[in-house]
């Protein structure tokens, strides 16, 4: 029983760490080092069967092998089809925004009012300065010349929308 597992151990392995690469592969985008090193050992272990057990097994393993990653990656696209994945902690996932919590750009809504000068041409967007901090900023449609004195009037999301004072 014990030579059994010690002559089956590798091929074991090879097989379910080379399915389990495959199945991987699924997921990422191009054919990379995990397909690639999982069709490896997966022949590995094909071959080892054949040396150590004949042909015979070797294709029944083989058919085993087709049959439960073919299974595998069916029900992994299912689940992810239909958001099962999406409870997963291999996806992440922007927490602060579906708990109305700030985007990053929130803060910048206290600018609301400032007063302060183009520091370029504003064609119609530009950079501003503002109590000493450069921002990108877009006018409403006029085009102003740099030193201009300019207000900001709006903010909405990355976007800092100014006028002529």
């Amino acid at each position: 029983m014990i030579d059994f597992l010690i002559t089956n151990l590798p091929i074991a392995i090879s097989l379910v760490v080379g399915t389990a690469l495959v199945i991987l592969e699924v997921f990422l985008p191009g054919f990379g080092v995990p397909g690639i090193s999982g069709l490896i050992l997966l022949a590995v272990g094909v071959g080892i069967t054949i040396m150590n057990h004949g042909m015979l097994a070797a294709l029944g393993v083989l058919i085993v092998l087709i049959a439960v990653i073919a299974i595998a990656i069916s029900v992994s696209l299912r689940s992810a089809s239909k958001g099962a994945l999406d409870n997963s902690p291999l996806v992440l996932k922007n927490t602060a925004l579906e708990d109305g919590g700030d985007n990053g750009y929130e803060d910048m809504r206290v600018l609301l009012g400032r007063v302060g000068k183009a520091c370029t041409v504003l064609r119609p967007s530009g950079i501003g300065e503002f109590d000493g901090v450069r921002l990108n900023v877009v006018t409403e449609g006029d085009f102003l010349e740099a030193q201009s004195d300019i207000q900001i009037v709006s903010v909405e999301g990355r976007r800092i929308v100014v006028r002529q004072v």
